[in-house]
């Protein structure tokens, strides 16, 4: 990597750390979460970045891939998952935490275990550390607690506009030899009392690019145009459409998904309905420095 490449990462780390901290302050049981996304959306671009996905709000079973839409009426309660990112001209950083709402044991120990698997997974990776001695050491720790973890689920390397990049990284051990190698990764356990593995849910609103095309209807291609502009190959929701283009922009949306252009990520449900745990942070490897970018430094 070139150290201007590094210095942008770092920088997108920063803000995303400042980000989750003020987060952690603002979010409190029964705030809309329609309000709580958008806070969390302004602060990155006050602080000069960009979000690199809309802000997720999972609650209890919901693992991932659940943000508010335009018209959300859902407050914040149970086991809430923030999964934050934030980009300087595509170069990404991808954190999250959970939050226990309604003051349960149970999901204090959940979180616990999350949060002391990601530190495990911090400690052990470096360039030539297997994948599954992470994946191994993330499910250790988990199980010691008394938690599954979902396995279906895993960390991800991150390239520019790419959220998704290459290798993916296991939660738990599955065999692979494979080094990590020098590059930009997200490491992100989740923790679960449930059966350990997730299926699709109900549509998200949010959306990719997931292939080139167009669209006869005149309105649908400045729609099109202007998520090419502002995402490109980043993920964007439904949300942000309507608050840019109105009711107009979320038809338009439509007509683009059914042009096969646009993909629609389904919410990630708990296969058994069990509350889900999450932690995350983004990591930098490389043959000079283990850097976790996502920290909140002080």
């Amino acid at each position: 990597m070139q150290k201007e490449e590094i210095e942008k990462i770092k920088e997108a780390g920063k803000i995303a750390g400042q980000v989750v901290a003020y987060a952690k302050e603002m979010i409190q049981p029964k705030m809309p979460l329609l309000e709580i996304a958008e806070k969390i959306e302004s602060k990155i671009e006050e602080l000069g970045g960009k979000p690199a996905f809309p802000v997720n709000l999972s609650i209890d079973e919901i693992a991932a891939h659940s943000t508010p839409a335009w018209d959300e009426t859902r407050t914040a309660q149970g086991l809430l998952k923030v999964d934050i990112g934030v980009h300087l001209e595509g170069y990404i950083a991808d954190t999250a935490f959970s939050l226990d709402l309604d003051n349960k044991e149970e999901n204090k120990k959940l979180i616990e275990a999350a949060e002391a698997a990601l530190a495990k997974a911090v400690e052990k990776i470096d360039m030539e550390i297997p994948l599954r001695e992470i994946g191994k050491a993330i499910e250790k720790t988990a199980g010691v607690r008394g938690f599954q973890v979902i396995r279906n689920l895993s960390g991800h390397s991150i390239g520019r506009y790419d959220l998704h990049f290459g290798v993916n990284i296991p939660n738990y051990d599955n065999n692979k030899e494979e080094d990590i190698g020098e590059g930009l990764y997200a490491i992100e356990p989740f923790t679960t009392t449930g059966l350990g593995s997730v299926k699709d849910g109900k549509p998200s609103g949010i959306y990719v690019i997931q292939k080139q095309g167009n669209v006869r209807d005149e309105f649908a291609r400045t729609v099109l145009a202007y998520i090419l502009t502002e995402h490109k190959t980043l993920p964007f929701c439904a949300r942000w459409i309507y608050k840019k283009f109105g009711s107009r922009g979320i038809v338009a949306l439509k007509r683009i998904e059914e042009a096969g252009i646009l993909h629609q990520y389904p919410q990630l449900v708990e296969r058994g309905a069990g509350k889900v745990a999450q932690a995350e942070h983004t990591i930098l490897v490389t043959i000079q420095e283990k850097y976790v970018t996502t920290a909140l430094k002080n």
